[in-house]
């Protein structure tokens, strides 16, 4: 079953965090199991983000957690974020193209 975690952030430096998850994705090619990522800003709260990170399985999401790269850049965002973050797993039950 397909899973997506959305991790709810507010930051003021998305240069960095940008910089930050560029370096990741080099860093992790062919390794990582995120298959896709979405960073969307909030219209109406501007410095509040989502980031929908996009996986085959919750199996594959929970392996790309244990990737030292993963956590070093949990730690990186985590210093550029305004608070704590919020996570939201997700298993997906229906998926259609419309």
């Amino acid at each position: 079953m397909a899973f997506i975690q959305i991790i709810e952030f507010r930051t003021s430096r998305t240069d960095e965090l940008r910089r930050h998850v560029e370096e990741w994705e080099r860093s992790t090619q062919g390794r990582r199991k995120a298959r896709r990522r979405v960073l969307c800003q909030d219209r109406e709260n501007p410095g509040r983000y989502l980031n929908l990170v996009f996986f085959d399985s919750y199996d594959d999401a929970m392996a790309n957690s244990t990737l030292p790269e993963t956590d070093a850049l949990a730690t990186q965002l985590r210093e550029l974020a305004d608070g704590a973050p919020n996570f939201y797993n997700l298993d997906v039950e229906d998926d259609r193209e419309m």
